[in-house]
């Protein structure tokens, strides 16, 4: 299988998104979240840290939703390589699969050609026996 080349780019996006699935962004954002609204407690004006909040999540969500097409984009890429390599193993076992047949009708008249020569030789053999 060919490996697809990645850009910079490609090569964060994927990792953004792999690390984005895992356990430690649920308990990072948890966190986060967490410490944005006990922020309150300590002073910070609530409509303020909503604001902060809200804004920094929908540059996330724009920032992830980029990241997310980068990787399916590539998966996509993927996918049509991994086709193309099953389209050529296909090709290689019709291939090999002729030169079988070839090979047994080979076979086959390899095996009329030494039932022949039985033949004539039981022939020789009753002919020298007289």
């Amino acid at each position: 299988m060919s490996k697809i080349p990645l850009n910079n780019i490609e090569k964060i996006a994927l990792s953004v998104t792999r690390s984005i699935g895992s356990v430690a962004s649920v308990i990072v954002h948890t966190i986060l979240f967490t410490g944005a609204f006990l922020s309150v407690l300590f002073g910070f004006n609530f409509d303020r840290v909503l604001l902060v909040l809200t804004t920094i999540l929908s540059l996330e969500a724009i920032y992830l939703s980029i990241f997310i097409q980068l990787s399916v984009n590539y998966q996509s890429r993927a996918l049509e390589n991994v086709e193309k390599d099953i389209d050529e193993i296909q090709e290689d076992v019709e291939e090999i699969a002729e030169d079988v047949e070839d090979i047994q009708e080979d076979i086959d008249e390899i095996q009329e050609d030494v039932e022949d020569i039985q033949e004539v030789h039981e022939v020789i053999k009753e002919s020298v026996e007289e």
